[in-house]
């Protein structure tokens, strides 16, 4: 069981990423955010579920809608918001922007706007880990949509057949862009997949964060006994469209009301409260902290300057 502080701690790093993304809506709103956005709301129990069974020094790699990832890894809120406004003191120096955020310093691998790239890149991480004989892991993040790409299959086979430390995590917030899941897959549960690869699948409540962490926690500590890799996958629910010009009207009404029931941040604030972990004035010092932080971060970004257009071509590999 998972002490009052760490408990604590998962509830205001899932309250972190909702109003971080709740922010960035409203700047994209005002023009100041250039190219799209991907949010995060609603699958917070995921990344953080996933980061809290991680140690510091392990990696994760992460997709087109990664700011929660990043923030869950641990990055600073005000340079991932800097880079995101496309300003030289984000985390790739305003160049990358939403899609891009990496930061080596807290093992985030980066971000990748290719559906299903990351998976190879996370097998490639962990053939590293294993060549240098150290105890780390890999978890890399990605969408159903994914699972339907050739890289799913080239990167989990190469993880399994060469046992390496990787939790591949599956956040199956059943539409890939606007496709459901069930008209392209004839399985429920994509973990089901594993089994062509010999390694095992597990299919979790991706809304209950302790449910994502246990499952997490199992997958990362096989991999660190050199047991190989894990197909871990978190049924959730995106609460907006694809994008920041997705309306979603592809989704039916009732649906969405159904998951909006079932909203992670709501259901561990409640179940916190259940257990006597918090009360509703500590909630409030809480929401307060963590807006106070975000409006800093904001400050940040917004007083920071762009790069130079001379800088264009530096920090690039030919």
């Amino acid at each position: 069981m998972l002490d009052k502080s760490r408990l604590l701690n998962i509830y205001r790093k899932m309250l972190e990423i909702r109003y971080f993304e709740e922010k960035v809506f409203e700047l994209f709103g005002r023009n100041l955010i250039p190219g799209t956005i991907h949010l995060y709301t609603g699958q917070e129990a995921v990344a953080v579920g996933v980061c809290l069974a991680l140690h510091p020094q392990d990696y994760i790699t992460s997709t087109h809608r990664g700011h929660g990832h990043a923030i869950a890894k641990g990055a600073r809120l005000d340079r991932i918001m800097a880079e995101i406004l496309g300003k030289k003191t984000g985390y790739c120096k305003g160049k990358g922007g939403s899609m891009h955020i990496a930061d080596f310093d807290v093992g985030m691998l980066g971000a990748t706007a290719v559906v299903g790239s990351a998976l190879p890149i996370a097998s490639g991480a962990g053939l590293s880990i294993k060549l240098r004989g150290t105890s780390q892991v890999v978890a890399c993040f990605f969408g159903d949509g994914a699972s339907n790409q050739g890289t799913f299959h080239e990167g989990i086979n190469m993880a399994a057949i060469w046992n390496l430390p990787v939790l591949f995590v599956c956040e199956n917030n059943f539409y890939a862009m606007g496709t459901r899941q069930s008209s392209v897959m004839l399985i429920e549960n994509i973990a089901e997949r594993a089994v062509a690869y010999g390694i095992p699948g597990i299919t979790v409540d991706g809304n209950d964060v302790l449910a994502v962490y246990e499952a997490a926690l199992k997958a990362a500590k096989r991999a660190r006994e050199g047991k190989g890799p894990t197909l871990l996958e978190c049924r959730t629910y995106r609460q907006r469209g694809h994008s920041r010009f997705d309306a979603a009207t592809y989704r039916p009404k009732e649906e969405v009301e159904a998951w909006l029931k079932k909203d992670p941040l709501k259901r561990f604030q409640a179940k916190i409260i259940d257990m006597g972990i918090i009360k509703m004035d500590e909630v409030y010092q809480i929401e307060q902290d963590v807006i106070k932080i975000l409006e800093d971060a904001v400050i940040f970004a917004m007083e920071s300057p762009f790069p130079e257009p001379a800088e264009a071509l530096k920090d690039i590999y030919a």
